[in-house]
């Protein structure tokens, strides 16, 4: 399983997960603390995929970087995005300059 459709079943599971007990998964519990917490711990994530990066192993910036699309894909959930619309922004964007893209968001 390496390819993206592994993000597609990620998100097919979280959201099968969502309206579950607290009690039963991780997942169910992130949901049933609200939108702040699930943010959360993906900033802890990323900065935790970062420090990885920094100077840890390559097997644990692949760990790290598991957690982090893991709590990406929930947050996703959360707000009502699907992969599929992730990929249509990407395939929107390939092609361009990364500055004339962040240009156009006004984000220079």
């Amino acid at each position: 399983m390496s390819d993206a459709s592994v993000i597609d079943r990620l998100h097919a599971t979280v959201l099968s997960r969502r309206a579950a007990a607290a009690d039963s998964s991780y997942t169910a519990k992130l949901f049933s603390q609200g939108r702040a917490k699930i943010a959360a711990k993906l900033g802890e994530e990323a900065v935790e995929t970062v420090i990885a990066g920094m100077g840890e192993a390559p097997e644990r910036v692949a760990s790290e970087s598991a957690d982090l699309l893991y709590h990406l894909v929930v947050l996703w959930a959360e707000r009502g995005v699907a992969p599929a619309d992730v990929w249509a922004e990407l395939a929107r964007r390939e092609g361009t300059s990364g500055l004339d893209e962040k240009a156009s968001r006004g984000k220079g």
